[in-house]
């Protein structure tokens, strides 16, 4: 079982920057693919970022490329998000997501390819 935890969230201003952290518990993560979605308000929770289980791997929404820069420390077993130059559009609950597939180190953007989800952290950017 893991069990996920995303922090970092808050305020900030347009242009800003946040970072995010997804801290696991279970000694698999560390082998697992992983994934940031968000949430905006008012829409459906779309993909943000993922990388595969030894950070080979990353893929960007288009919408964040150039933005965001997923990362992962498995020594840590987290995962972070760093977000710069933000906008009011990437306002969102932002959440993080593991596949159980060992090992496995390739990137996934569907929301049903992931089996453990954290509970969200709000980032609120402000014009």
């Amino acid at each position: 079982q893991v069990q996920l935890v995303e922090s970092g969230g808050g305020w900030v201003q347009t242009g800003g920057s946040l970072r995010l952290s997804c801290a696991a518990s279970g000694r698999t993560f560390s082998t697992y693919p992983l994934g940031w979605f968000r949430l905006p308000p008012g829409k459906e929770r779309e993909f943000v970022a993922a990388i595969g289980w030894n950070g080979g791997n990353i893929d960007y929404a288009d919408s964040v490329q150039g933005r965001f820069t997923i990362s992962r420390d498995n020594a840590k077993n987290t995962v972070y998000l760093q977000m710069n130059s933000l906008k009011p559009e990437d306002t969102a609950v932002y959440y993080c997501a593991a596949r159980m597939a060992r090992f496995s180190s390739a990137t996934y953007r569907a929301q049903n390819d992931y089996d453990y989800w954290g509970q969200g952290t709000q980032v609120t950017v402000s014009s």
